[in-house]
């Protein structure tokens, strides 16, 4: 695959063939010595034949640009209970 791979949880499902992931990470701050969490969120294609709901664990592959959003697809599901 080219590109870069993220791994995050579905956050909406509200878009035709598209969904929301949000991806949580820690960046430091040098004034304070410590960590605050930030979150991105991005829009990736959501392929008909897999079935995705929110707060499953996915991860996305970065594509060509298919929308002026979306240049990221969804390549693997986790149910959000845990196990597939």
């Amino acid at each position: 695959m080219r590109g870069q791979t993220l791994e995050g949880t579905v956050a909406s499902t509200d878009m035709e063939k598209t969904v929301v992931v949000e991806r949580e990470y820690d960046v430091k701050v040098p004034k304070y010595d410590r960590y605050m969490k930030r979150r991105s969120r991005v829009p990736a294609h959501a392929p008909p034949c897999l079935d995705i709901e929110v707060g499953d664990t996915v991860t996305i592959a970065e594509t060509r640009p298919l929308s002026k959003t979306k240049s990221h697809v969804v390549v693997d599901v986790t149910p959000e209970g845990g196990e597939e």
